[in-house]
C-alpha cells in the first residue's frame, strides 16, 4: 500500500523531532528527510539538514529511526539534491562525495532509498553530459550497490531561473536520459515528480507505465502553466517567467488519474508531498496550511 509522506524541506527551521511530531499530528505515514551538509543554502528549498550525515553514528541512526517509529512514521528516503556534475569542479566533487555519505547513512538507518539529482554541466550539450554521467556516476552507484540502497533521481530539469538558464542543472528530465541512466545500475531509478512533465508539455503518466520497476519514489507537487505568459515570452524563455509551482489540486496535474496509475502498476512506495507554492509562504501558519490542505486532498484520493 502506498504511504502518503512529506518532504521535510518545507520545514527548514524545525528539528528532526519537531518534523516527526508534526507529521504524526497531520496524519502522514512517511518522511523524506533532508540531509544537506550544514551550511548556507545556495537556492530555495536547499541546504536543509534534518539529519546530519557527517556526524551520524550507529547510535544516532538508531535514535532517529526509533523516534520516528514510535510516532508510526516511516523514514522512506534520505534526500539531498545538489549538482554532482556542475561546471564548477569543486562544487561537483563536494556533491558527489556527500551523496556517497548519504547513501552510507541510509544503510546505517535501514532506509531503502536516497533521493537526489543526476546533475548537469549547463555549459555542455546533452550528449557531452551523458559522457560526464558515465564518468562520475559509476563510483556513486558502486557505493549504492555495496550498501543495498536504491538511488532515486528526480526528473527535474532545474532550469527555472535566469542563473540556471539555458542548460539547467539536472540532466535527468526525459526518458531519453533515463534509459541511459538505467543501463548503469539496477539500483538507479526515478524519484518521479509529475509537475516537471507538465512543465515540458509531456504525457504525465507515461513513465509510470513504461518504467514501473524504476519508480523508486514519488513526489506529489503540482504545476500551473500561465498560457498568457507563454504567449508573451515564448517557451524558449526561462520557465520562471511563465510557470508557478502549486500545491496538489491547484495546478495542471491530474492527481486522480496519477494516483489511479500508481495503483495500476502496483506501486507500494512512498508518495511525499513537496511544497513550493509561494502563495503559502507568508508565514509559518501559511506553510502549515499548505501542508494540511494538501494532505486532506491527497488523503481523499488515496483512501
Amino acid at each position: 500500500m502506498m504511504k502518503l509522506g512529506l518532504l521535510t524541506a518545507i520545514l527548514p527551521d524545525e528539528t528532526f523531532e519537531q518534523v516527526v511530531d508534526y507529521a504524526k499530528e497531520t496524519g502522514f505515514k512517511s518522511l523524506e528527510v533532508c540531509c544537506w551538509p550544514k551550511g548556507k543554502a545556495l537556492r530555495r528549498y536547499a541546504g536543509i539538514t534534518h539529519i546530519d550525515v557527517d556526524t551520524l553514528t550507529l547510535e544516532k541512526a538508531e535514535y532517529y529511526r526509533d523516534y520516528a517509529k514510535k510516532q508510526d512514521i516511516e523514514i522512506s528516503a534520505l534526500a539531498y539534491f545538489p549538482n554532482p556534475m556542475s561546471d564548477d569542479p569543486e562544487t561537483g566533487k563536494v556533491a558527489r562525495d556527500h551523496i556517497k555519505k548519504v547513501i552510507k547513512a541510509a544503510k546505517l538507518m535501514k532506509v531503502p532509498v536516497v533521493t537526489t539529482f543526476l546533475g548537469k554541466n549547463r555549459l555542455l550539450t546533452v550528449e557531452d553530459n551523458i559522457k560526464l554521467m558515465k564518468k562520475y556516476w559509476p563510483g556513486i552507484l558502486k557505493v549504492a550497490e555495496d550498501n543495498g540502497i536504491k538511488v532515486a533521481i528526480e526528473n527535474c530539469p532545474m532550469s527555472f531561473t535566469v542563473d540556471e538558464w539555458p542548460g539547467g542543472n539536472n540532466l535527468a528530465h526525459s526518458p531519453y536520459i533515463w534509459e541511459e541512466m538505467f543501463k548503469m545500475s539496477k539500483n538507479m531509478g526515478l524519484c518521479f515528480d509529475p509537475s516537471h512533465l507538465v512543465l515540458q508539455g509531456m504525457t504525465v503518466n507515461m513513465p509510470l507505465l513504461k518504467y514501473p520497476d524504476r519508480i523508486f519514489h514519488v513526489h506529489f507537487k503540482d504545476m500551473q502553466i500561465d498560457q498568457e505568459k507563454v504567449d508573451f515570452y515564448g517557451k524558449f524563455a526561462y520557465p520562471g517567467l511563465w510557470h508557478t509551482p502549486k500545491i496538489p489540486g491547484l495546478g495542471d496535474v491530474n492527481f486522480p488519474k496519477l494516483i489511479a496509475k500508481l495503483n495500476d502498476i502496483g506501486y507500494k512506495g512512498a508518495c511525499c508531498l513537496e511544497v513550493e507554492d509561494r502563495a503559502f509562504e507568508g508565514s509559518k501558519k501559511d506553510v502549515r496550511k499548505a501542508i494540511s490542505q494538501s494532505y486532506r486532498y491527497l488523503k481523499t484520493l488515496m483512501g
